[in-house]
């Protein structure tokens, strides 16, 4: 547990490997960046629903703005494990504006920070209003506050659920994001906000492609046991292969809490995969999610790649089943699982 330093209250971020119920997503719609494309995005979304309500024994939340249209896609799963919320949204990706859960002395409460199109690349108006929409509907726990003066996204964060962050320096110190601030402002904001109580920085790592300037997410994760899973290019002559050992070696020096130093597990980076003009994208396996039964895994029609990542994962995750999704169609806007999803714990749905 990690205190406060501001009111003495006791704030802990969970662990994405602990007990939650329902997973958050928001479905692509003529209105996105998806229009292009939309019969192949929306197939990804129904098997990753599958994934979600059948596999893994969740219960789903839809954002859409077309109710109705959402129930028939996914007229095949129990009615009484998928929820619909009809609003209006720019774009997919929940991980980055969805609630962020914690628990405050012991009991569920969401974090509500601004989101603006990381870093202002993207229209995030809609986006920036979904979580409060839910809150005032009646959907979302009553214990709502609002960090709205401090951009943040949730694929920026790792946390280990013992007051230990782990983040990247290019995504929180990004000038479009909350100006100029240095990492010991940006520790002590989140002690207080959000109760961690570390940290930890790494100044390495990038993929092409990546629009959210390094999110964490997409390259280094934290599982059980003080472990790390990271990305790591196994091809010298692959053009993330410098950024990646930096970082690598960066992860090495870390240590936990006690001092001593991370279990580490590196996850082959996927072959390079190209858009219609010929620019990589971020195909990444570290964009998993972790539900309390499985692991929803992104796979890329690799299958060397794909099966040694499922492997790694096997390994860090031993009492899960893993599960995979095929991410080829979602990997096309920049992102993958785990940026278009977001767990909700116990006592954070009201319905």
């Amino acid at each position: 547990m990690t205190n406060n330093v501001k009111n003495n209250t006791v704030l802990r971020v969970p662990a994405e490997w602990e007990s939650y119920d329902a997973v958050m997503i928001a479905w692509p719609h003529e209105g996105t960046d998806w229009a292009s494309m939309l019969d192949e995005i929306e197939s990804c979304y129904r098997n990753l629903a599958k994934a979600i309500v059948v596999d893994s024994g969740l219960r789903l939340v839809v954002v859409t703005p077309d109710a109705a249209r959402i129930r028939g896609q996914l007229g095949d799963l129990p009615a009484d494990q998928v929820l619909v919320f009809e609003t209006e949204t720019n774009d997919t990706w929940v991980r980055d504006y969805g609630p962020i859960t914690m628990e405050v002395e012991g009991k569920p409460s969401i974090v509500d920070f601004q989101f603006n199109g990381w870093g202002l690349k993207f229209a995030a108006n809609l986006d920036n209003m979904v979580n409060l929409r839910m809150v005032n509907a009646g959907l979302l726990t009553r214990d709502y506050r609002p960090a709205l003066g401090f951009v943040f996204e949730g694929g920026s964060m790792e946390s280990d659920g013992a007051g230990t962050m782990l983040t990247t320096s290019e995504c929180l110190l990004s000038l479009n994001r909350n100006g100029a601030v240095t990492k010991e402002q940006l520790s002590d904001y989140f002690n207080r906000t959000i109760g961690m109580s570390r940290v930890l920085f790494l100044d390495h790592g990038h993929l092409d492609g990546d629009d959210t300037d390094s999110h964490i997410d997409t390259l280094a994760r934290f599982a059980p046991e003080d472990t790390i899973l990271y990305v790591k290019s196994y091809n010298p002559a692959d053009s993330h292969a410098n950024e990646l050992n930096l970082m690598e070696e960066e992860l090495k020096r870390l240590k936990t809490i006690e001092g001593n130093p991370y279990n580490l597990i590196a996850l082959p980076l996927p072959d390079p995969i190209y858009d219609e003009d010929g620019n990589r994208l971020p195909a990444t396996y570290a964009n998993f999610l972790i539900t309390p039964q499985t692991v929803l895994m992104p796979v890329y029609g690799q299958p060397d790649n794909d099966r040694l990542a499922r492997q790694m994962l096997a390994v860090a995750f031993h009492d899960r089943e893993i599960v995979t999704v095929d991410c080829r169609a979602l990997i096309r806007q920049h992102g993958s699982l785990h940026c278009a999803t977001m767990q909700l714990p116990a006592g954070i749905l009201r319905v």
